[in-house]
């Protein structure tokens, strides 16, 4: 686990970046923000691309800069491995010599990530003696996702790498980064506006907004908090790590587990016991006060209890019930539903899921 602090101050004729960060960056850390936000300026002032910038940033205790000092690291001696949206390759260079480059700049007590199994999860084996003109966009991406990883790196930055593909690499690529993230236990800092991406990858959210960043927190929580469809629009809801524990092959679903609950979705070539993430829109989950007393064609029926309830708002027909299921999620209901059922925090409701999307 790396303690990551960043204080970063940054002015410019049109924009303020005006960060505080203190976290803990275990797995993948998602920067997120509408486009204009701050959040790949960020990233380069941990990466020591904006000499301007004031503040401080200190990795497990290390400073890399520190203005009321005069401390700035230079970016080439900063322990971190960049990646680009564009790949940014050498093309007068191999895949191989492409690679070795982001090694030979590691002092040799240092480098600790293996070759072999860097080129294996990346899956550029057989690329290794081709040049960058001769390769797809998304191996070019992943050759220089490994240049970057094999400069041993005690932070991965990645700027929006996959913004510059189009949807079928991404869903190539995106297994990539998941797998290099849990195999070589890289902390990952991952700037995006791709809701669907950072669903997929991110274990910790920070959320940019004008320059700040003004939430930070376990991805888990932070998408079921009451009044963020500001920054997620419709896609606010649950993301729950869930488990696959059988397949009903002749209905064509997938049956899952999380926190004793059970959960169908559309079934998924996946192994029994393998783990999946969940996204439940909160517009898809509907609330009773008793389960049904007759069958009914919605499968998901989970008990809950209420948390929280959003603000009503004339002119708004909906207003949001945040619901602890064993996790965190989120419901939005119409007002009128609010008033008929006379909900109030600590009631047990049954939450109807309607649609569930699986982001395996």
């Amino acid at each position: 686990m790396t303690r990551l602090i960043a204080q970063c101050d940054l002015k410019r004729p049109d924009f303020r970046l005006h960060a505080r960060l203190d976290i803990h960056t275990q797995g993948i850390t998602a920067i997120f923000g509408r486009s204009g936000s701050g959040k790949t300026t960020l990233l380069r002032c941990l990466a020591g691309l904006e000499r301007n910038a004031a503040g401080l940033i200190s990795v497990n205790g290390s400073v890399w800069q520190e203005s009321s000092k005069g401390i700035f690291i230079p970016v080439h001696q900063r322990a971190v491995g960049m990646v680009f949206q564009q790949p940014c390759l050498f093309p007068h260079m191999t895949v191989r010599a492409n690679l070795n480059y982001g090694l030979i700049r590691t002092p040799l007590a240092e480098r600790h990530m293996p070759w072999d199994q860097v080129i294996e999860i990346l899956g550029i084996g057989a690329l290794l003696e081709r040049y960058p003109q001769h390769l797809s966009l998304g191996e070019q991406q992943r050759v220089s996702i490994g240049r970057a990883v094999l400069s041993n790196p005690c932070l991965l930055l990645m700027d929006e790498p996959l913004a510059s593909l189009d949807a079928q690499r991404k869903d190539e690529i995106l297994p990539f980064i998941k797998r290099l993230n849990r195999d070589m236990n890289i902390p990952v800092m991952y700037v995006s506006h791709s809701v669907e991406e950072i669903v997929q990858l991110a274990d910790t959210l920070v959320l940019v907004h004008e320059g700040e960043a003004i939430v930070t927190g376990p991805i888990h929580e932070i998408f079921s908090r009451l009044g963020m469809e500001e920054y997620f629009g419709e896609v606010a809801g649950a993301v729950i790590d869930a488990q696959v524990i059988a397949h009903e092959a002749e209905f064509d679903l997938t049956c899952l587990e999380f926190y004793g609950r059970r959960l169908y979705v559309p079934r998924h070539p996946l192994n029994i016991g393998d783990a999946v993430r969940v996204h439940i829109l909160s517009r898809n989950v509907g609330l009773s006060l008793a389960p049904p007393q007759v069958p009914t064609s919605v499968l998901n029926i989970i008990e809950a209890y209420v948390v929280e309830i959003g603000a009503t708002v004339l002119g708004k027909p909906a207003v949001e019930v945040k619901l602890d299921a064993g996790c965190p999620m989120l419901a939005t209901i119409t007002r009128k539903s609010l008033h008929a059922l006379a909900l109030s925090p600590g009631q047990r409701v049954y939450a109807s899921i309607k649609a569930a999307s699986l982001q395996s």
